[in-house]
């Protein structure tokens, strides 16, 4: 493993860390502000800004963004959002020690496996590169293209279904996604210098329907969702578009694991246990 790599690891640990207690922050904040609306985005842009509290938690995102552009100028994208992936174990513990409530045995058996998965990838990392190809253009924009999409797909199934903290946070991390692909690219220099453009499009329409998200669900629901969704498309991607090679021998094997047990560890993670006192809903009986 290079200086390199290693550094980028560093980076994205410490990126990663810094961004999902930002998310806490903010779902602490936009869920006390009055109902924001991508059909007044003003409004909605000026409520936010205007709340101190959001405010710091946009500026230790902010900083971790900045250190997770560090990372990607330095290693692969499937690397850094490897990384970047087991933050929501961050998010889950540190939810539930401010809510006073357990993480349950099913989240708990989440933070395992993504500890598990990035423990994994750091052995696989000893064996092989982390660099692939460039990717053409054209592959590129399909890829993109697609995701936003997608995006708009499952925002109008999540309104069609009344799950919209559910489908927020899922279109969020699409976009978010397009936003961290996007800086990959820009930071490779010359004409994807023009990928800027897409950096701030995905992270400005994924921040606001993350930030409408926490207005009707809980930060790990939304930030969980969003958090799996932007760190699994641009890992397919690395690997699809970028040709991110796997490295040969048991490595390879051990690599695609370690990316299945952080993405396993995500969904189980925004996915609560039944209270052990509820018990199914019945029908109330007849009169008599």
């Amino acid at each position: 493993m290079t200086g390199g790599t290693v550094a980028a690891l560093c980076l994205a640990a410490v990126s990663t860390t810094l961004t999902n207690l930002a998310y806490l922050q903010e779902h602490d904040a936009a869920a006390k502000l009055p109902v924001l609306s991508m059909r007044r985005p003003w409004y909605s842009a000026r409520l936010l800004l205007d709340d101190h509290s959001w405010l710091r938690g946009f500026s230790l995102e902010t900083g971790g963004f900045l250190l997770y552009a560090g990372a990607l100028a330095l290693a692969s994208l499937a690397l850094v959002q490897s990384i970047a992936a087991g933050g929501i174990g961050v998010l889950a513990f540190v939810s539930s020690r401010m809510t006073g409530r357990g993480l349950g045995s099913r989240r708990l058996t989440g933070v395992l496996l993504s500890t598990l998965g990035l423990l994994a990838l750091a052995v696989s990392l000893t064996n092989g590169r982390t660099e692939g190809v460039h990717g053409t253009s054209a592959g590129i924009l399909v890829w993109l293209g697609v995701t936003a999409v997608v995006a708009l797909a499952v925002l109008t199934t999540g309104r069609r279904f009344g799950s919209p903290a559910v489908a927020q946070g899922i279109a969020g991390g699409l976009l978010f996604s397009i936003g961290d692909i996007s800086t990959k690219l820009a930071t490779e220099g010359g004409v994807r210098t023009a990928f800027i453009a897409t950096l701030i499009l995905g992270y400005l329409l994924g921040t606001s329907l993350i930030q409408m998200g926490y207005q009707h669900g809980n930060a790990l629901t939304v930030a969980g969702l969003a958090t799996l969704l932007t760190n699994a498309a641009p890992i397919v991607f690395g690997t699809v578009v970028l040709k991110e090679p796997v490295p040969p021998g048991i490595w390879g094997p051990l690599r695609i694991l370690a990316y299945l047990a952080v993405s396993a560890g995500a969904i189980l993670l925004t996915t609560p246990d039944r209270p052990a006192n509820q018990k199914p809903a019945t029908a109330p009986s007849a009169p008599g």
